[in-house]
């Protein structure tokens, strides 16, 4: 079967659509802060529309069905189109001049990563910092998923795009018609995301640090408006309570969210993942905070008056927040955790590779995963015992098929795979081990801040240019969970059927 290239490039057309949409929007808060770049803004956002409505006119004769291969074509390079198209308001304002550093930008920002190369925050104009703060809560929910709740107008299907946007064990739909699941995840994105801004706001952020936080806790991304980071806020613990609490839903899976809401509390009580993701936090906060406090120099990795409400306290609330900040693979940091003994260090670079639950916007390898993988490890010894019994892994009480297992399986695989030749790649360019190891983790991972030279409180301003092309490679298949990319440079997919 040939490929709809048409159906192809008419959905990247309405991707760029979207994306200049977005920018406008951008150049309207610069308009709003006066902060001089609101022209070149608004340039950036015209041109992307004038493409994107040029692709969708010439292409909008084409056939309205979308097989899996088109899925997975549209899902990869329309996330990198979007990344292309995102770097305008970069270059347009001068904020990053080089297309290197301004690709790397904006791939960490879709790909939710926070990695940035950005050496002083604080002296970019609003209207781009709000813009970079876009390509996070954009990216968080996913551009495929937002674009699928409108192709009813269309005329197209958009179930192919949702399983190629959203792989996983897990197949929750809240509504029968995909759409209309898409519609509903947005609606509680959204409704999260004016939440938190307002209360960040009411604990005495300014309604700029608070909306743009509220856009990158929600997305699981990590961009902050201060060099800092949440560090900004150390002597102002309730600010950073309310991250925490966000960033814990947003590496919940977000249909549960909407059980919540409906009131089915016992849909997430008796809910496999949600009660392991919530042990590992608590488990990995109380060993962050008693090392930290009985151990660790607090105030020597961390600024802004650390201990307003007292030492135990300020050990457990930094524990709890790069505990949640990792797992959830937000990226945001209080302090500079590689200070706080080896063993700590090690454990975080651990968690890297946790990830927060399915059918969230978090990235990693995800619990559910984890824990079919525990289950059926634990189920090899009793098929080493008794070989002739059928012992089928069990997931919130039902049986789960061997396909879904030996997907997860070979998932795992792929990823410490992918995660070795990540590493591998950073040596290369003569990285020391460390520094190496921890971008692969945290590039893949999607997590942000990584180790040795680029830890808590460096960025990647100072990686190769090669490196920052590999780094964003690491994200987008990170992102989009690895079968999605990888299997595009399989040659049997491109083989006419």
């Amino acid at each position: 079967m040939k490929l709809n290239y048409k159906i192809i490039f008419h959905f990247f057309g309405l991707l760029l659509l979207f994306n200049g949409g977005f920018v406008l929007l951008a150049s309207l808060i610069s308009l709003i802060y006066k902060d001089g770049v609101t022209l070149q803004l608004f340039l950036a956002g015209i041109v992307t529309l004038v493409i994107g409505a040029l692709v969708m006119l010439f292409t909008r004769r084409h056939q309205k069905e979308m097989n899996k291969r088109e899925g997975y074509i549209v899902v990869t390079f329309g996330w990198i189109i979007m990344a292309l198209a995102g770097t305008l308001p970069y270059v347009f304002t001068g904020s990053i001049s080089s297309f290197t550093n301004a690709f790397f930008e904006t791939m960490s920002g879709f790909t939710t990563t926070g990695a940035s190369i950005l050496n002083d925050i604080e002296a970019v104009p609003k209207g781009v910092l709000f813009w970079r703060s876009l390509t996070h809560w954009i990216g968080g929910m996913g551009i495929i998923v937002l674009a699928i709740a409108i192709l009813p107008l269309l005329g197209i299907g958009g179930m192919q795009l949702f399983a190629a946007e959203a792989p996983g064990p897990s197949a929750d739909k809240l509504h029968p018609r995909i759409t209309d699941t898409a519609k509903r995840l947005w609606l509680i994105y959204f409704g999260y995301t004016a939440a938190e801004t307002i209360l960040l706001q009411v604990a005495g952020m300014s309604f700029f640090d608070a909306i743009n936080h509220a856009l990158c806790t929600l997305s699981t991304g990590g961009f902050s408006t201060k060099n800092a980071s949440v560090a900004h806020w150390n002597n102002e613990p309730i600010i950073q309570y309310i991250i925490i609490i966000f960033m814990f839903l947003a590496g919940t899976n977000f249909v549960l969210s909407y059980f919540a809401f409906k009131g089915k509390i016992q849909k997430i009580i008796h809910d496999e993942e949600f009660k392991l993701y919530f042990k590992f936090i608590v488990v990995f906060t109380v060993i962050a905070a008693c090392i930290i406090y009985f151990r660790a120099d607090i105030a020597a990795s961390t600024i802004n008056h650390p201990m307003v409400w007292g030492e135990a306290e300020s050990a457990f609330r930094h524990g709890l927040f790069q505990v949640i900040s990792v797992v959830t693979t937000t990226g945001f940091v209080t302090a500079d955790f590689t200070m706080w003994t080896p063993f700590l260090v090690v454990l975080f670079f651990g968690l890297m590779f946790l990830g927060g639950s399915a059918g969230s916007t978090s990235g990693g390898v995800k619990v559910v995963r984890h824990l079919i993988l525990i289950k059926n490890g634990f189920l090899e010894f009793k098929r080493t015992l008794h070989p002739n019994a059928i012992v089928p892994v069990r997931y919130n009480k039902r049986s789960i098929s061997g396909d879904i297992v030996f997907n997860v399986l070979a998932f795992f695989i792929l990823y410490m795979l992918s995660f070795i030749i990540g590493a591998l790649g950073f040596s290369m360019m003569e990285i020391d081990f460390k520094s190496a190891i921890g971008l692969a983790a945290s590039s893949l991972g999607n997590v942000g801040p990584a180790l040795g030279d680029f830890g808590p409180v460096n960025n990647y301003a100072n990686l190769p240019s090669i490196g920052k092309w590999w780094c964003s490679f690491l994200m987008l298949i990170g992102r989009l969970e690895l079968f999605t990319v990888l299997i595009l440079f399989t040659p049997f997919f491109w083989r006419n059927r």
